[in-house]
């Protein structure tokens, strides 16, 4: 049976590894110069720092055996993401939280009186809110919302947060305690060697066989027996009923002596500061010492037809679109859609893991 995998991320990789265990041969194919999609990891050769080259990822999950799987294939390292923003001249720590909350306001309370203090300040919610702003203000009140949401918000996704959906906002922690780790899963930690590292060791088996620098070419499957598709899923159909829309970034990298800013990510809310945020990446491996730094400055945008997709803009548009591509691709044969590209939706790490695994399983079930 000949199968084909387009992209050498981790959906790809451990769906070829799956079946490479099962006794199954793919060929994986990445348009890329390199292995492990966006979560590919690089030393830097002038300071040594190990780079996110396309941004910060943190593993954190709460699925066992997600967790199982990767640290068996490589060593983790614990890390906790502690986030800090730079707002009107102050910087806070984020996620908003017990300390964010008393700085802010100049107050000293304890948690069920900063609950109490943030609720006299929310907007009521006898209706459910319908947008992030409405969200927002229910959930923290003008003053947090303006300075901490409102500008950042803007930048990300370029448009106003009354035309975002709530449901960007409700998975975003808000805590009343002093608790300023970003993630709340019980497992949390990055890859020691990188993560192209633990992608390379996935897909070392003698069953798979990865090209690099080799775009899909639609001549391709009618050698393949079956294709699973971690691409855009417009892509695959040639986007022939229009592109489905992203965001994507832009990063400005810059380096420094010692210790620019003393973490891994510095929000910058301020709707005049025209970047989102600066990732620091020697505090993405604290366990690691180097004399220089290298840092990015992100600013985001809309995704042309050349750029990396980052971020699926989901909305009712796009919504509309996307139910006529996911039924171009129930009534595709011998193709599998996976991975964040391919079902047109954001998916951290441990998802993505997840369900390549499921996919590959139900995949050798079938087969039996």
């Amino acid at each position: 049976m000949t199968i084909l995998i387009v992209g050498a991320g981790f959906s790809g990789a451990v769906i070829a590894r799956e079946l490479a265990e099962a006794g199954l041969s793919s060929t994986v194919i990445d348009s890329r110069p390199h292995i492990a999609g966006n979560c590919h990891t690089e030393r830097c050769a002038e300071t040594g720092v190990m780079l996110h080259r396309y941004g910060p990822h943190i593993f954190h999950t709460d699925d066992a055996e997600v967790w199982d799987y990767v640290t068996s294939r490589a060593t983790f390292m614990p890390f906790r993401n502690q986030v800090k923003s730079t707002a009107r001249g102050a910087v806070y720590s984020m996620p908003i939280n017990l300390h964010t909350i008393n700085q802010f306001f100049g107050q000293t309370l304890r948690p069920a009186e900063a609950q109490a203090f943030i609720a006299s300040r929310a907007a009521p919610a006898d209706v459910p809110a319908t947008n992030f702003e409405d969200q927002a203000l229910q959930m923290v009140g003008p003053e947090i919302y303006e300075t901490f949401f409102k500008g950042y918000t803007e930048k990300q996704w370029g448009l106003s947060p009354r035309a975002l959906p709530a449901s960007i906002l409700k998975r975003l922690p808000m805590r009343f305690t002093y608790d300023d780790n970003y993630f709340s899963h019980r497992f949390q930690g990055i890859p020691q060697q990188g993560y192209t590292d633990l992608v390379a060791r996935l897909l070392d088996h003698p069953a798979i066989l990865t090209r690099l620098n080799t775009p899909y070419d639609p001549s391709m499957a009618a050698s393949a027996d079956h294709i699973f598709w971690s691409g855009p899923l417009d892509g695959y159909f040639g986007f022939r009923l229009g592109r489905l829309g992203y965001r994507t970034l832009d990063f400005e990298r810059f380096t420094d002596t010692g210790d620019h800013q003393g973490c891994a990510v510095m929000n910058y809310p301020d709707p005049d500061v025209p970047y989102t945020r600066i990732t620091e990446h020697k505090h993405f491996a604290p366990w690691e010492s180097h004399a220089r730094t290298v840092c990015y400055r992100e600013y985001a945008r809309a995704a042309g037809p050349d750029d990396i997709p980052y971020y699926p803009i989901r909305l009712s548009a796009e919504q509309t679109l996307l139910a006529d591509y996911e039924a171009l691709a129930r009534d595709a044969q011998n193709v599998t859609f996976v991975g964040r590209l391919g079902t047109y939706r954001y998916l951290d790490m441990d998802v993505t893991i997840r369900e390549a695994l499921n996919t590959a399983r139900a995949f050798l079930v079938r087969r039996r």
